[in-house]
């Protein structure tokens, strides 16, 4: 039997330690008893590039920004998407999580990070959209487990009615705001529409072949 090997640590900053695994051929970064993704599971994090770029697909040269790179398949799904003019900003607050898209998992990688449409920053996504006002066409955020946050006590500041006020303002007009969760959270739900979004919440599978766990995605543009 193939036995799990631990082949890399990250400290969240703020947060929590991550572990990346190798099995086999496959990957996966987990917390604790979490396994927060894998190589085996990765439906819902397509969907959540494919179906924030069919929300915005009148759009000249968009710009999105993803927060948090994970594994890289919402990047690389937005890449097979986007023109050659599309741009992608992508922020990522843990160093080792890009060493690993460098290093281990290079071949999964298949060079994204490289693209001449892709600038990535280190950072907290947080301050970033903060500071931002029309910037994006579209703001995809993997950042955590969801609204109840787990990795980071930190992520929590943007699914607060303040963080999402501030996202509104990052986005151009008829910009999309889309959020990845491991499950629904009606209080959240109720959280974007009154802060004068309309609200799409998507039931996506973990695995492409729609078989597996349902993870949730909003999807809201502001009303």
């Amino acid at each position: 039997m193939i036995q799990r090997e631990l082949i890399g640590t990250a400290q969240v900053p703020g947060g929590e330690l991550l572990e990346l695994y190798r099995h086999d051929r496959d990957f996966m970064i987990v917390l604790g008893h979490n396994e927060l993704m894998s190589t085996r599971k990765w439906g819902s994090e397509e969907a959540l590039a494919v179906q924030a770029i069919e929300r915005i697909g009148h759009v000249r040269q968009p710009h999105l920004l993803i927060g948090g790179y994970g594994m890289g398949f919402t990047l690389r799904a937005a890449l097979r998407l986007l023109p050659a003019d599309g741009r992608v900003t992508v922020v990522e607050l843990v160093p080792e999580i890009i060493e690993w898209a460098r290093g281990p998992m290079a071949e999964l990688a298949a060079g994204c990070l490289d693209d001449p449409r892709v600038n990535l920053v280190q950072a907290d996504v947080a301050p970033i959209i903060a500071g931002s006002e029309g910037e994006y066409d579209a703001i995809l955020l993997d950042v955590d487990n969801g609204p109840d946050g787990l990795v980071r006590a930190d992520n929590d500041v943007i699914y607060t009615s303040s963080g999402l006020r501030a996202a509104k303002a990052a986005l151009a007009p008829g910009g999309v705001l889309a959020i990845w969760s491991a499950g629904a959270d009606p209080a959240f739900t109720r959280r974007l529409q009154k802060a004068r979004f309309d609200v799409d919440e998507v039931k996506v599978a973990a695995r492409s072949n729609g078989k597996g766990a349902k993870h949730v995605i909003w999807f809201a543009k502001a009303a």
